[in-house]
Parts: C-alpha cells; structure tokens; sequence
C-alpha cells in the first residue's frame, strides 16, 4: 500500500478491530504482521492430522458475542460467513460422585438444580442479566466518563470487587453452586482469594446466559478472517510475515497502533520513548503461563455426567477449596497436582473441523510463568477423573509448554494469555495509570493490545478503544 494514513503492527483481534474501525472511517490502513496468518489468539491450525482443525489459543468467544465493537459489524451484516455454533448448554462443572452443575441458557433452569441455593443464585445473577448489554458494556468501558449505566455498573461492583473464594462462601451454601462460580472465576488466572476475582466469574456466567459461549464454525480462525474482508472491503491491507523491528523502518503515516505488550512495545519504540515511560512499562507485570493439549479422539468423551456431553465448556478442578487451592499454588510458582482444567469440545457441535467418526478437545491449565514442566499427565487424569475410559480414545495429542505458547504469540509473553496479570492495581493502570491508556507518550503512536484496558479475551476493544482515541486526536 502506497502512502498508508495508518499502520497496525500486529493482527490479534484487537489489531484488527482498530483496522477496521479506521478503515470504515475512511483511512487508509496498513496491518502488518509478523506471523505467517493473520489472527493472533484466535488463530487455528490442522495441528497433527491435515483435515483436522485445532483451535491454537482462543475457542470459547462470549465476549465477541457481547463485545460492543463486534455487536454493530453483525448488525449491518459485516460479519456475513462468520458462523457461531452453540452447543446444548454453556457450561458443565463436574464432581466427584457422579454430579455435576451444569450452566444451562436460563437463569431458572440452572437455579433449580442448585437445591437450597436456588434463590440465592437467582438473587446473585439474575438482576445482572437483566441489564443487559448495560453491564458488559460499562465493564468493557471502563474509562468512559461518565460511565452511561453507574447505578448498573455499581451494583455489580459492590459483588465484583470481592474475592471469589469469599463470595462463594458467603453467597451460597452448596458444593455445585460454590465450584460453578470458583470454575467461572478461575479464568482470571489469579488467586480466588484476590479481590475483583468474583467479577470476572460473575460476568461471565452472566454472559453465559445473556448471549451464550458460543464456537466460531471451522475454527477461530474465521473471526480473524472475517475481520480481515472488512478491512481489505474498506480499502485497507493485511500483509502477514511483516515483522516490525523498530518504529523507525516504518514510513511517516498520522498513527501508528501497536498490538503488542509493553515488553515488545519498549523494543519497538526504542530510543523515542522516554524515561519515565520505560521506568513504567518495565514495571508491568505478566501473570502465569498456560500449559496447552489438543487432542484427537476416536469417539466423544466418556462423561460420567450426561449433562457433560451437552456442554461445549467444561471446568475440570473439583470444588471450591480445590481449585482455590491450586490457583493458590501457581500464584505461588508451584505447579498443582490436580490442576484447574479448562476443556473444551468441539467436533459434537461443529463437525466441520473433523472427518466422521473423529472427535477433538483442547484443554489447558494454569502454571508459573515461563514453567517447562509437562502437565499432560496431570491434565488427562483430572479428564479421567470425571470421564473414566477417556485416554483410551485418544489417538493422537499435542502439547503447548508455555515456551510454545509465547513462540506461537509473542504477546504471550512466558504463556500469559492474557497480556498481564489482571488484578485489581493492573485492571486499573493497564499499562499504566491513566485516563487514555492507549496513547504512548511518543507521538502519534498508540498501544491496543490486551495489556490496554479492557485486558484479555476476544472482544476488540482494546483495539476499539484506541482506534476512536486516534480519530479523536488526529481527525
């Protein structure tokens, strides 16, 4: 492209929503990216086997079914060819005994098999999906001022801040309704005893039932590449295997929007940043790692649950105190014997991404940053624990250590999906304080990656967010 006004460097979700939010607004944009295909975390990959399809990082997308930068392009019919599958329900959480929780689309119906905490889960949940995209839109806005919904946003907030160990203990009173919310919460990738771990498992079960956890049909690959024709539609350009050593081999242009980390954004930017902003970005701190398995089975998972089959999610970690204790321990840098497992199964609910007959899961777990240790044993045998007979239909796996992880994405950085660590100091100075934390003291540039606010998960605002600050500055 010759002359661009534009240029992204790097093609995850939020890079290429701050593309298409340019481009539609009629600049001319040059997406640069140092993998050999577009789509960062939502990337897929035929992994061991030609004809089927693994999703490498993102599977699960409620938030780009929430998201308000993703909610207009499938509004006007901009995300035409892009599929979301559903599965039966959400969510499963197994326990031992044969029991199981499940996350069903109705707040009623999940209420009712909760026994005596059947109000109080009505009580906690339901007035939060009733607002609406009121919350998450708040919650995925959190610089917006004034915020458009505050009574909304401060409800939430008051359960939010707490600790999930500690909500979960206070708010109800049995072994399902406890684990389904330590189960949600645990995506945080923090200690359940840290405070606003209770809002990320109160949001997204509230997503589960408002809009679901729904699976890109073919592979997460077709967010990426359904955001790509918007963007080649208005005019803009995607050029992959473009690697961005330095700010200063790219040529003059009104913006320049970095999706990367603070650690590559200091590499990138080089000399031009100064001091104090080096002194803050070098302080940003990464969260844990992620040990990653794929598998190809033989058949679907052994449940011993029934209502396991129907769930496209399930949280593999037991109870409360159980998956507390073992985020614990990784918070700690020990890795935990019966880790926190997040599965996912796809093929039951889009059989496009296998022949017939051949079934996949993927499935991670948390550990310390930068960790070498292979948890695939301890993975399957938490699988095993709620689905007995399921390593006998393997056929084949593959293993991400978090050095793979970080070699697949470099925002990655030591396997932290998430951009860095998201508690409560890095919620709110994300990279750093600020009430525009996508702009980089060095002018003209901006960061949109997910260590800018609203942090990880596949919603583009981050990029959202920095694409309409940089039309705000520059016109």
């Amino acid at each position: 492209m010759s002359d661009p006004d534009a240029i992204v460097v790097g093609s995850g979700p939020n890079g290429l929503m701050a593309a298409v939010v340019l481009a539609r607004a009629g600049w001319k944009v040059l997406v640069l990216e140092a993998a050999d295909a577009p789509g960062g975390g939502t990337r897929s990959a035929a992994l061991m086997r030609p004809d089927v399809i693994h999703d490498v990082c993102s599977a699960i997308h409620p938030l780009a079914q929430a998201s308000p930068a993703f909610r207009p392009l499938s509004a006007d019919g901009s995300l035409d060819g892009l599929d979301w599958v559903h599965p039966t329900i959400p969510l499963a959480h197994p326990l031992d005994g044969g029991r199981a929780v499940a996350l069903d689309r109705s707040v009623e119906v999940t209420a009712s098999a909760l026994a005596d905490d059947r109000a109080r889960y009505v009580d906690l949940v339901g007035p939060h999906v009733d607002a609406g995209f009121e919350l998450s839109d708040g919650v995925l806005s959190p610089f917006s001022l004034p915020p458009e919904h505050p009574i909304r946003l401060a409800r939430f907030g008051l359960r939010g801040i707490r600790s999930a160990h500690g909500l979960a203990r206070s708010a109800f009173a049995t072994e399902e309704a406890r684990a389904l919310l330590a189960g949600l919460a645990a995506h945080s990738v923090l200690s359940l005893r840290s405070p606003v771990t209770a809002g990320y498992g109160l949001l997204l079960g509230v997503l589960a039932h408002s809009v679901g956890w729904p699976i890109a049909r073919g592979g997460s690959q077709q967010i990426a590449d359904a955001l790509v024709r918007i963007v080649e539609g208005a005019g803009g350009r995607v050029e992959c295997g473009q690697r961005v050593a330095s700010i200063d081999d790219l040529p003059p242009v009104r913006a320049v929007v970095l999706d990367l980390t603070p650690r590559q954004v200091l590499t990138v930017l080089g000399d031009r940043a100064p001091s104090r902003y080096v002194r803050s970005l070098s302080n940003y701190r990464y969260g844990p790692g992620v040990f990653k398995v794929d598998w190809i089975l033989d058949s679907a998972i052994p449940w011993t649950n029934a209502s396991c089959a129907g769930a496209g999610t399930v949280h593999l970690g037991g109870t409360l105190e159980e998956i507390t204790s073992a985020e614990d321990d990784v918070v700690a840098g020990r890795h935990p014997e019966r880790p926190y497992v997040l599965l996912a199964q796809q093929t039951p609910f889009d059989p496009t991404r296998a022949p017939v007959g051949v079934h996949t899961a993927w499935a991670y777990c948390h550990v310390p940053n930068g960790s070498v240790l292979d948890m695939t044993d301890r993975i399957e045998r938490q699988v095993e624990r709620f689905a007995p007979g399921f390593r006998d239909t393997i056929v084949e796996r593959h293993v991400m250590t978090t050095a793979a992880m970080e070699q697949h994405n470099e925002n990655y950085v030591g396997g932290d999906i998430n951009g860095g660590a998201g508690d409560l100091r890095q919620f709110i100075a994300r990279p750093r304080l600020g009430l525009h934390p996508w702009r980089t003291p060095v002018d003209g540039v901006w960061i949109c990656s997910a260590s800018t606010p609203p942090g990880g998960g596949v919603h583009g605002m981050g990029g959202f967010h920095a694409a309409h600050d940089v039309l705000s500055r520059r016109g």
